[in-house]
């Protein structure tokens, strides 16, 4: 027979809180599409340069190093920004639940 579950979490839900650190990979999951995207247009970008201005291969060289450079220092910081606070919102957590956070 199957279980049947609480009637208030049918209608509301799960019962979890949704401020849970670990819980919010949404901001994570497009981290590297971004750079992937980022590195692509200033390739594409260079290269289109180059048909333009007759320097194959250099623009596009450039530009894939633009794009790269540009890509990794945004991933870096984002994450860096994102690490911080789940760090904070964790420590928030457990002072709320009586506990210390460990350092």
């Amino acid at each position: 027979m199957p279980r049947r579950g609480n009637p208030a979490e049918a209608m509301n839900g799960p019962a979890e809180d949704p401020h849970t650190p670990g819980t919010d990979y949404g901001s994570y999951l497009t981290l590297g599409l971004q750079l992937a995207i980022t590195v692509v247009v200033f390739f594409f970008l260079g290269r289109w340069l180059d048909g333009k201005f007759g320097t194959d291969p250099w623009l596009m060289l450039a530009g894939l190093a633009l794009g790269i450079t540009g890509g990794l220092t945004a991933f870096l910081m984002k994450v860096s920004a994102l690490g911080k606070e789940e760090d904070r919102e964790t420590a928030e957590m457990k002072k709320e639940s009586g506990r210390e956070p460990e350092k």
